[in-house]
């Protein structure tokens, strides 16, 4: 099949909905039945569901561990380890906004220590430490706690550009803090001196300030979503494409600020590729590139996604 023909689906994650594996075999299976060769290739943007994404692209070995959720409760988490040894741990594992019950949600006292502890558990080997989607604005503070240097290579994939003062100024309301909670956790960030040579760094405000306690105990800052794609290889899976298809829950004006589908639109179109980007909710089209508007139905979004490959397959 010419390249003409062939399809790159590279979706993110639909939050809550679909993972970005599931959301990229529902497109799959839409071209295929066009008749159109389909590339499974899911992606994010270092957050939740990164580690996921990893594994179904690059295979690896899962890994439990017994560790502590933001309130101090004994959970499972897991982390991956990649076929090369590097250790995959995402800050949602243990921290995730999920693990809070609405009503339990409180960051003047939610502790980022059980990222510390598994972190601990993958040992001493190169690890992609993966920011985003806690329920925690502490700066890292537990995490330090037990953590006082990363392994030699550890990589920060960050979510967001955001430098430590904005963990507090434009994350901390989602988490649960009131006006008084979101002055007080931004004059605790201001104040940790550990923090401060790190604080302007993009990222380091990703997970509530995990980005700037990492950088302080040896971790190097990288963009989640341009770390990933190099990761997967998706330089050369856009060579063999002649149609890209990405897109995540909600397609907004946050969508530019790190997110997975637009820097797949940017490298696509860079490479003269014709992109689709669709959204189960579009507030905000991303510039030069087709968007599509999913039903907004949560139940329906896999049948969304198919119907979406069939019509894209059809019309290719």
């Amino acid at each position: 099949m010419t390249a003409a023909r062939r399809v790159l689906a590279c979706p993110a994650s639909l939050k809550g909905v679909l993972a970005a594996p599931a959301a990229a075999a529902a497109l799959a299976e839409g071209f295929l039945a066009a008749g159109r060769e389909c590339d499974e290739c899911p992606v994010a943007d270092g957050g939740e569901g990164t580690a996921e994404a990893l594994a179904s692209v690059l295979g690896g070995t899962w890994h439990t561990a017994r560790v502590s959720d933001p309130l101090g409760r004994p959970v499972e988490a897991r982390w991956l380890e990649l076929p090369d040894g590097t250790g995959v741990v995402e800050s949602a594992e243990p921290l995730g906004l999920p693990r809070v019950a609405p009503e339990e949600r409180d960051p003047l006292s939610a502790s980022s220590r059980g990222l510390g502890e598994l972190i601990l558990t993958a040992g001493e080997r190169p690890l992609l430490v993966c920011l985003g989607g806690v329920a925690t604005v502490d700066g890292g503070r537990g995490l330090r706690e037990i953590v006082h240097r990363l392994p030699r290579g550890t990589r920060v994939a960050c979510d967001v550009r955001s430098t430590l003062l904005d963990a507090a100024r434009l994350f901390a309301r989602q988490k649960g803090a009131s006006d008084d909670d979101v002055v007080e956790l931004e004059r605790r960030l201001a104040a940790d001196t550990e923090l401060a040579p790190y604080a302007e760094l993009p990222g380091a405000g990703a997970a509530g300030g995990l980005g700037a306690a990492l950088a302080a105990v040896g971790g190097e800052l990288v963009p989640g979503a341009a770390l990933v794609l190099d990761v997967v290889g998706f330089a050369e899976r856009l060579a063999r494409a002649g149609l890209v298809v990405t897109g995540e829950g909600a397609v907004d004006r946050t969508s530019l600020e790190g997110k997975a589908p637009a820097e797949v639109g940017r490298r696509t179109l860079d490479a003269g590729v014709r992109c689709v980007v669709f959204g189960g909710r579009v507030d905000a089209p991303l510039p030069d590139v087709e968007t599509v508007a999913l039903s907004g139905d949560p139940s329906r979004a896999r049948e969304d996604l198919v119907e979406l490959g069939v019509r894209l397959g059809g019309a290719g």
